[in-house]
């Protein structure tokens, strides 16, 4: 395994940039069904058919996805060199993206409703990618944070949830809420985890979705400014109770570790990570936040072929396998799963093919004016107002 630690803290980096106004107006937007979302971005052609390879592809990536052996193997196949930037927070990938020297960028939700709208990625034409198939799982096909009018801007690398991890010696009871990581009464008060950032919001969010219905919320990624005061309100109440804020996985896996935290928001490879049995983890039945990454191809990409290539080539059942098991995460591809004991025993962990699991999470996905939820009566607010308002929670 990779320097896991390493990537998943990449993984966990959020952008602190809004959209801009290309992304139209409230009133141009509307959610449809299978997570499309319906707005008015630039209008970049999308490839109609493959040329000859170029040569090279330039890639911005996580820590992981883009490994030595594989890129090797894939320069063999194609003819194409594969020139890789390891990035550090999805902010870096976007502005990388923006100066027109990189093809490839492995975009999280977070970021990739800003390099649509920004007219930084192009649609993908799904026909020239054959690995692109139905052996990739319907729950990351068609997203609202990757798939703008209709038309596709990602292919999907892997996923994963925000779990709530407990300490089974200490919570004897296996939990089924939230509830003892958000309420002031927790029996766990003072030894209780939180993650450090701005799009932990949408976590509070999700937990209002389920405790106070009367806010209307239906979407934690789209909040009006008096459902944001309320997820800040409960943001604040949680302070009261929290021992520790992370954003580097090894410290939160010290904190379980060490007996600082006994319950909080963590990631299924931090349990595994944190190498005792008696730290166990559940997905509550309010549901939870997660993430998903995706291949974008930049709009006026250089090397377009050898993208392609790369695309198909790590949507393979193989690749894409490898990338997820080194970097601790659900497949995209479930082909995967039945290729080894191994992989098998990976996917179950991770609940790879299990869309009843995965439809109780809600992915990271911008939060931008046009709410997303379809309403067009009232304005959403933004991921910078998102970053103002989270500097408060902690005071």
């Amino acid at each position: 395994m990779r320097k896991k630690i390493l990537a998943v803290t990449a993984m966990a980096a959020v952008a602190v940039l809004g959209l801009s106004a290309c992304s139209g107006t409230s009133e141009d937007a509307t959610a449809e069904g299978d997570g499309q979302l319906q707005i008015d971005v630039p209008d970049i052609p999308m490839l109609e058919e493959l040329g000859e390879n170029e040569g090279e592809v330039n890639i911005i990536a996580w820590s992981g996805f883009v490994e030595p052996a594989w890129s090797d193997e894939f320069t063999k196949l194609t003819g194409c060199t594969v020139n890789r930037r390891v990035a550090g927070t999805s902010d870096e990938m976007v502005q990388l993206m923006r100066t027109g020297d990189y093809d490839l960028v492995s975009a999280s939700g977070d970021a990739s409703l800003r390099l649509i709208a920004g007219g930084d990625v192009q649609p993908l034409n799904l026909e020239l990618i054959p690995n692109f198939g139905d052996d990739i799982v319907e729950g990351m096909k068609g997203q609202i944070y990757d798939t703008i009018n209709g038309k596709s801007y990602g292919i999907p690398i892997g996923r994963g949830a925000n779990i709530l991890q407990y300490d089974s010696e200490v919570v004897t009871e296996e939990p089924t809420s939230w509830d003892i990581a958000w309420e002031a009464d927790s029996p766990y008060a003072g030894k209780i985890t939180a993650y450090d950032a701005p799009i932990y919001i949408a976590d509070a969010a999700v937990y209002l979705m389920a405790h106070e219905p009367d806010l209307g919320i239906t979407n934690p990624y789209a909040l009006d400014e008096k459902q944001l005061d309320a997820a800040i309100d409960l943001l604040k109440q949680q302070n009261e109770i929290v021992s520790e804020y992370w954003s580097d996985p090894a410290a939160q896996i010290t904190s379980f570790a060490g007996g600082t935290t006994v319950a909080g928001t963590s990631w299924e490879v931090l349990r595994k990570l944190t190498g005792d049995e008696k730290f166990k983890s559940v997905l509550p039945e309010e549901g939870s936040t997660g993430w998903s990454d995706a291949w974008m191809l930049a709009a006026e990409a250089k090397n377009p072929n050898c993208a392609y290539a790369w695309m198909d080539y790590a949507s393979s059942p193989e690749v894409n396998g490898a990338i997820a098991m080194n970097f601790g995460m659900a497949p995209a591809n479930a082909a995967f799963c039945d290729t080894s004991d191994e992989a098998k025993a990976h996917c179950e962990y991770y609940n790879a093919t299990n869309e009843e699991y995965f439809k109780k999470v809600w992915f990271w996905t911008t939060p931008i004016e046009q709410c997303i939820d379809g309403r067009t009566d009232v304005t959403c607010t933004n991921f910078q107002q998102w970053t103002d308002a989270w500097l408060t929670v902690k005071g």
